[in-house]
């Protein structure tokens, strides 16, 4: 049995505490038991349906942060209980930590960083064989180099560029959405289908090659206004996208595949939009077998702003009445062995994935196969009878 994965103050919250203003969701138990968007301060977890019944609703309301300066919401734990009962020992009977999302869509936006285009790159052309990616990435980076990050998406030297890479064979669909004007926005996981930082992750069972993906997620109202940002895992299989671009939906959305959090933090005098921009997401990976992995991403090298891809997942053409959450992109795309040499990375049973930021906190999940972890069982019809039952609807 893998060691169990605890959660504290200390290995959870930014480096500066609650200073910031911290919302998430837990599950509360009660006479009918239920999720609630909670309010974290220095004295505990505040339940705050008082002011909306749902995060998605919350995050629509006007003056928000007066509104939540002013609550009175009911005290359900401390910030140390509630995580200590959000890790892999879990008493129902308690309050437990849960994704901070409920009816918002999540999206993510792909291939946002130079490193991680060259790797899609890679995998597209190794078919999705690991064996195969050592060879054509040299034969791939001696023709586009790694000089990808300084090109403007969208513009003339991109589009030079574009029509360099035809000539030598080396176009791709993954270099159209990095450097070309139109990003890819997907649907990374069902509404309320994430899971929360304490809770196992999957990995399809037919995958042999795979990968954490740490990013920014940004927190965006229906009118895309974007108030805040946590953090995610786009866990990702390699093998299954690099094998044909149209399975990106098995690749990217399996039981457990989509983790967000461990809270949101919204933008106040302590935390901007300017701060995503700046951060740094460490990653580390730590395996039963001793393996430890360590990475970072910074977003400073992301090659679209975050509002440009805000702008082009909520428009004219496209509009998310309940708000959406938005995955960055990652620079990270880990190509150390583990096993045999040119094998690349790809995780194992009970890898335990940490994804941190300063000012945004870690995520913590444990690695299993999809098959294997909690099946998602709270869709959207249990969500409203659960509302009516609270008396909240």
């Amino acid at each position: 049995m893998p060691s169990p994965l605890l959660l504290t103050p200390e290995n959870t919250l930014p480096v500066d505490g609650l200073r910031g203003t911290l919302i998430g969701r837990a599950w509360i138990p009660g006479e009918v038991a239920g999720p609630s968007p909670v309010l974290l301060r220095e004295d505990g977890v505040y339940d705050l349906t008082g002011l909306a019944p749902t995060l998605s609703g919350l995050l629509e309301l006007p003056d928000l942060l007066t509104r939540l300066h002013e609550s009175t919401g009911r005290r359900i734990a401390s910030v140390a209980e509630l995580l200590a009962n959000s890790g892999s020992l879990r008493n129902p009977a308690l309050p437990s930590l849960l994704a901070p999302a409920d009816l918002q869509v999540i999206k993510a936006a792909g291939v946002t960083f130079a490193a991680s285009m060259l790797e899609r790159v890679i995998e597209e052309r190794a078919g999705g064989d690991p064996q195969s990616a050592e060879a054509i990435r040299g034969k791939v980076r001696a023709v586009i180099g790694d000089n990808l990050a300084s090109v403007q998406p969208g513009s003339e030297s991109a589009q030079r560029l574009k029509t360099l890479l035809i000539e030598q064979g080396l176009w791709s669909q993954y270099l159209e959405v990095g450097i070309g004007p139109d990003a890819e926005i997907f649907t990374k996981a069902p509404v309320l289908a994430a899971v929360g930082s304490g809770s196992e992750i999957g990995i399809h069972p037919g995958s042999a090659w795979n990968n954490p993906e740490p990013e920014v997620v940004l927190v965006v109202n229906s009118r895309g206004t974007v108030l805040g940002a946590t953090l995610g895992n786009d866990v990702n299989l390699r093998d299954f996208e690099g094998r044909s671009a149209l399975l990106l939906s098995k690749a990217k959305d399996n039981n457990g595949s989509c983790a967000i959090g461990p809270f949101i933090r919204l933008f106040d005098d302590s935390f901007s939009l300017d701060d995503v921009r700046e951060c740094v997401v460490e990653l580390r990976v730590e395996g039963e077998d001793g393996f430890v992995l360590d990475g970072s991403s910074s977003m400073a090298q992301i090659s679209r702003d975050p509002l440009d891809l805000v702008e082009q997942t909520l428009n004219r053409n496209h509009q998310y009445p309940d708000g959406f959450l938005l995955f960055l992109g990652t620079l990270f795309a880990p190509t150390e062995d583990r096993g045999q040499p040119g094998g690349g990375f790809t995780h194992k049973l009970h890898d335990r994935v940490s994804i941190g930021s300063a000012k945004l906190g870690v995520l913590h999940n444990r690695v299993n196969r999809s098959d294997e972890v909690a099946p998602w069982t709270f869709g959207l019809r249990d969500l409203i009878g659960n509302l009516g039952a609270r008396r909240l609807l």
